[in-house]
């Protein structure tokens, strides 16, 4: 880097050079005072290193400043942080105790909930209304891919006027109070199903076990006769609660049910399968209503 000043190598001015053009002859350059440009050229040397030292000295007094005024810089942030900690490590603590009462809770365990078998075991709970349309509702039922057609329903108190073969006895013996009737048809199939309502569990468990014949055959609203005498039908008999529920399928043709007819078992299955559900689902409603109303009437 250069500071000013001449550039080397330059010759040095000669004040008693004559000039050529004035005098008319050839120009020949002085002998140069070697001792004078050797002084000349020192003193040069010292100038520029004062210049270095003195630049050197202003960029260091530079710099010292810039990390003066970094250090006020951070000190200050720190004074605000100092002043902000005062400033919050002064405000009031909360109180510790409350005038106000504390939540509670009791070590009691809740009770279970009801159980559906409760409501349809015992006439003292099993009070919801029951009818054939409640039990077997709209007009078709369906079980996965199978569509079965509903044709009549019946109702009667009179238990023995609905059985056959024996089962009115049994029925009336165990004290039968009610006997509901519907059946459905797919196919040239055709099922009665009938439920038969006991006062206890325990009678609807005898009715079963003990049947003999079946539920009597319940025709119309579209479904021909099925099951006359002297033709093989598929007969069962279950129980659930209070319920007993039977079964009675066979062809509307009047074809003898065998082991490889396969759609009268299946059938029978299928309403078997959903009269379970059915009654079942009276149970469950009921228990769910009981477990819902005591906060219904606190409200």
């Amino acid at each position: 880097m250069s500071f000013g000043g001449p550039q080397w190598p330059q010759q040095p001015h000669d004040p008693y050079q004559q000039d050529p053009y004035q005098q008319n002859q050839p120009y020949q350059a002085g002998t140069p005072d070697w001792s004078a440009l050797a002084e000349a050229s020192a003193a040069r040397t010292r100038r520029r290193r004062l210049l270095l030292v003195g630049g050197a000295a202003l960029a260091t007094a530079l710099v010292g400043t810039v990390i003066a005024v970094a250090i006020v810089s951070t000190g200050k942030k720190s004074d605000d942080g100092a002043n902000l900690a005062d400033t919050t490590s002064g405000a009031p603590e909360l109180p510790t105790d409350t005038a106000k009462p504390q939540p509670s809770f009791s070590s009691v365990a809740p009770p279970p909930p009801p159980d559906p078998m409760d409501y349809i075991s015992s006439a003292q709970k099993d009070r919801a209304p029951l009818s054939a349309e409640s039990l077997f509702p709209g007009r078709k039922l369906t079980m996965g891919d199978r569509v079965h057609r509903k044709g009549a329903t019946a109702s009667t108190t009179d238990c023995a006027t609905a059985a056959e073969d024996g089962l009115g006895p049994v029925l009336e013996r165990n004290g039968c109070l009610r006997v509901i009737r519907a059946t459905y048809e797919k196919d040239g199939v055709a099922v009665t199903v009938g439920v038969a309502l006991f006062d206890t569990q325990a009678a609807a468990l005898k009715a079963k076990e003990q049947a003999v014949g079946g539920i009597t055959p319940l025709a119309g609203s579209g479904v021909d006769g099925f099951c006359r005498a002297q033709t093989v039908c598929l007969r069962r008999s279950n129980a659930l609660g209070r319920y007993a529920y039977f079964t009675q399928a066979g062809f509307t043709s009047g074809k003898k049910v065998t082991k490889a007819d396969e759609a009268v078992f299946r059938t029978s299955d299928d309403l078997g399968t959903f009269t379970f559900n059915q009654i079942y689902a009276r149970g469950r409603a009921q228990a769910s209503a009981a477990a819902t109303a005591p906060a219904a009437g606190g409200q």
